[in-house]
């Protein structure tokens, strides 16, 4: 998907604007004290490191998040990561809502309005095309294939679509295109028969585009855009429009040129707490339906110069296990996710759990006295879980959701969303709790 051509398109005109989404209460309590791009995810990154990776590896090193939530922790890991040359001309920048003299100290109301708050930005005589891009999404795509259809196609905008099934349809923006892949007619989240028959495609058009449509009829909208900047610029100032996916780009479709992309890899809105805890399950797979392994085009984080993980007498199958971890003996890890810094004592069994790790690496000598210690204490279970950062985990405990509680908690140490146990961020679990 990254290799060479020789006719790979330029870029160097494109600005990227990452979305860094609202509150991110379907990902809450993950979402209680950071932004939803700031979300840890595959033991070691970022929700927001997928976006920018895609960016610097299609070429493109100029890009903008904005978002206006918890926006610190998001704030001071794009500082430590994303840090150019002085001749590149590269950057990675924060557009936080705040205050100003022509908007007044209006909130972002949507994602179309974040932008029209920050069009001067965009004022800058080089900045032809304005690539719109998710904070919460794990894909793998490279943007120069996206504006070779954009430019071939003479279209005003263009949007990244991929063929679903029609079961999946209904939680998604889907779109009726041409023969000539000109976008028709959009329906948000169609539910009924009615209105999917107004969108549906015929899978043999798909086909002939060089996707195998095993039985998918549906284009879905994956909320990626690229705009001619005049274009855009024009819509937002001469409307109120406060959404792109439910305002701008329906309106776009009425009076411009709107092209579909097509795009067949893997692809999966971080949406929702199910949606977080499985993806990242399926990264530890043997044969993950998204390779964080790929040489031709990285996914790129914070250096930390960590020390190795140290493993004791533990049996590790289908797992992902993050630098500077201290694990005991007698340790049963099994498709498990488990992040950097993160301390397991001994008899330990974690099985189908996202363990976020640690901040920091915690010295024994400056523990308080009684104090539960960052980490999973001895002959611990833990399955089906998600344990955020600096959790203090004590001894003997069981977090298995053996009852299939679906939802439970707002404000407790551990909640459950999704019939997912949760343990929330620097939380502490006394010794023998079980659920």
């Amino acid at each position: 998907m990254f290799q060479q051509t020789g006719d790979l398109m330029d870029l160097s005109r494109t600005i990227a604007l990452i979305l860094g989404g609202g509150r991110g209460t379907r990902l809450f309590p993950l979402t209680k004290i950071r932004a939803k791009p700031a979300v840890p995810l595959a033991a070691k990154y970022r929700l927001i490191d997928i976006p920018i990776s895609n960016c610097i590896n299609s070429g493109l090193n100029r890009a903008y998040v904005l978002t206006q939530f918890l926006s610190e922790s998001l704030h001071r890991h794009l500082r430590q990561t994303y840090f150019f040359d002085h001749f590149s001309g590269g950057f990675v920048e924060l557009l936080a809502a705040q205050e100003t003299v022509d908007d007044g100290s209006d909130w972002y109301q949507g994602t179309a309005d974040a932008v029209r708050k920050n069009l001067v930005h965009l004022e800058e005589d080089w900045i032809e095309h304005v690539l719109i891009l998710s904070g919460d999404q794990l894909y793998r795509m490279d943007f120069r294939d996206m504006m070779r259809t954009h430019v071939e196609s003479g279209a005003a905008a263009t949007i990244a679509g991929i063929p679903v099934t029609r079961q999946d349809a209904s939680s998604l923006g889907i779109m009726q295109v041409d023969d000539d892949g000109q976008v028709r007619g959009f329906v948000e989240k169609p539910q009924t028969e009615e209105e999917l028959k107004t969108v549906r495609m015929d899978p043999a058009w798909i086909d002939a585009h060089g996707i195998p449509s095993h039985g998918r009829d549906c284009l879905a909208s994956m909320g990626l855009y690229i705009f001619n900047k005049d274009v855009m610029v024009d819509m937002l100032r001469h409307t109120s429009h406060e959404d792109f996916g439910r305002e701008v780009f329906p309106e776009a479709i009425k009076s411009h040129k709107v092209q579909v992309h097509l795009f067949d890899g893997y692809w999966e809105d971080i949406g929702t707490i199910r949606a977080f805890y499985e993806a990242n399950l399926s990264l530890a797979s043997k044969s993950p339906p998204f390779d964080i392994r790929n040489p031709d085009a990285p996914i790129y984080s914070r250096p930390r110069f960590l020390p190795p993980t140290i493993m004791g007498d533990a049996k590790v199958s289908g797992s992902l296990i993050a630098d500077g971890c201290k694990i005991g003996d007698h340790v049963t890890i099994e498709n498990s996710v488990i992040g950097l810094r993160s301390v397991i004592g001994d008899n330990v069994t974690i099985k189908d759990t996202v363990v976020m790790g640690a901040d920091y690496i915690e010295l024994p000598e400056r523990l308080s006295p009684g104090r539960i210690p960052v980490g999973i204490g001895d002959g611990t279970t833990i399955q089906g879980t998600i344990l955020d950062k600096n959790c203090r985990i004590g001894q003997n405990v069981s977090i298995t959701n053996a009852e299939g509680i679906e939802s439970h908690g707002e404000t407790e140490a551990l909640q459950v969303r999704d019939g997912i146990p949760i343990v929330i961020k620097n939380a502490t679990i006394e010794s023998g709790f079980r659920m």
